[in-house]
């Protein structure tokens, strides 16, 4: 027998109106049953506990716990009794049993029980397969077996998406923001105890998932956090690189490990789940051989009044860089100063940052675009546009104008 938690007793009620033939018989009779909530009768719902009378659903990530009863149905005592319990997945078959070690007896009409527990971590088919064996008082030894068969269903359809961005212009590598979509796919609502997520050795996590209310933090979802059935829920969590690995400009490239995430859950009276997906991965930004961000700019400049910026250079390659600035012009920006000038030599994950000078002949939202990087060492060009955008205004009018 399976063991599960005991659900509240349910009750259809049937009424009737005063003028119809039973009268107000339904009415005393509900008043009179015991299963009914008093002073509520037509609840569906009443104040008794039942327990299971069916197999019910297991799903992955619950706790399968199983009754087991040997009893011994003759007039003989049988010997050496050996009760095992298998649980027989589609990969592997485990051993469930308490104890592995015989019982000398067993006298008629006594029984030997046993309480499994197994926390389901596969879906599809299982099998738990119970085995018997005795010897009875003529020596002969006996050996049966009974097979019970259930599906372990999915309770959860978990997605997951990645957001770059570059909040941090003075970083290598950028923040990271994930968003994990949880749906409930049971038929029964859950309570939602806990979805963290555990980052890998590379980074620091935050959860977005709560808003400031005073002293203290509370949930975006509320207090009482359940999911109704097929309910889709959206989590939040920005990850930022370590400063070991930040620093390196080559660690953290291609495909990388962001880490996991831990879904607990309770249903049915507190019948807890769990569930953690595999390591979760993205694909990492490529800036190429040499990065080029900002690390000063002006929000709102004036219409042909030079303003300065500052740009960072870094070297994401593994070789050593010997580097020439070229400055050209746009419609609408100009650069100040002189183009083609050497930077020197850049090591590799090194840096370099550089003041530049411009100015805009052109109102409005304008794109800072024209610079270009040459390698002399391998001769080789990087051309970089809209690296970052400027608000030009008139001096002579309001901003809002």
């Amino acid at each position: 027998m399976r063991l599960t938690k005991p659900t509240l007793f349910t009750n259809m009620p049937v009424t009737c109106e005063d003028r119809d033939l039973p009268g107000d018989l339904f009415i005393r009779l509900m008043k009179d049953d015991p299963s009914t909530v008093k002073g509520a009768e037509t609840l569906i719902l009443g104040e008794m506990l039942t327990l299971p009378q069916n197999f019910g659903n297991i799903f992955l990530g619950e706790t399968f716990s199983s009754y087991i009863s040997v009893h011994n149905d003759s007039n003989q005592v049988v010997k050496d009794i050996l009760v095992k319990a298998d649980l027989q997945t589609s990969s592997q078959r485990l051993n469930l049993s308490a104890s592995n070690s015989a019982v000398s007896e067993l006298k008629p009409e006594c029984c030997i029980d046993d309480v499994i527990h197994h926390e389901v971590k596969e879906i599809g088919t299982h099998i738990l397969v119970c085995a018997v064996s005795y010897t009875t008082q003529t020596g002969e030894k006996l050996y049966f077996r009974k097979f019970f068969k259930f599906q372990v269903l999915k309770p959860l359809d978990v997605k997951t998406k990645f957001y770059n961005a570059e909040s941090d212009l003075s970083s290598v590598t950028d923040e990271v923001f994930l968003e994990a979509q949880i749906q409930n796919i049971t038929t029964s609502p859950m309570f939602m105890e806990k979805v963290s997520l555990e980052p890998s050795m590379m980074y620091n996590v935050t959860e977005l998932n709560n808003v400031s209310a005073g002293i203290e933090s509370e949930s975006t979802f509320g207090r009482m956090s359940y999911l109704q059935p097929l309910d889709t829920r959206q989590y939040l969590y920005c990850l930022k690189p370590k400063p070991e690995f930040a620093e390196k400009a080559g660690v953290i490239k291609g495909v990388t490990v962001i880490g996991k995430l831990d879904i607990v859950w309770k249903t049915n009276l507190g019948e807890r789940g769990r569930l953690q997906t595999s390591q979760l991965q993205r694909m990492a930004p490529g800036y190429g051989d040499v990065r080029l961000s900002l690390e000063l700019i002006p929000d709102t400049v004036s219409l042909e009044e030079p303003f300065d910026i500052t740009c960072k250079i870094t070297n994401c390659s593994e070789r050593t860089m010997d580097l020439v600035l070229e400055m050209c012009n746009t419609r609408s920006v100009h650069w100040c100063g002189v183009s083609g000038r050497q930077l020197g030599k850049l090591s590799p994950s090194a840096s370099l940052s550089i003041p530049l000078k411009l100015l805009s002949s052109v109102q409005g939202l304008q794109s800072i675009s024209g610079l270009r990087l040459t390698d002399t060492f391998l001769k080789r060009t990087y051309e970089y546009d809209d690296i970052a955008q400027v608000c030009v205004v008139c001096p002579y009018t309001s901003p809002e104008s």
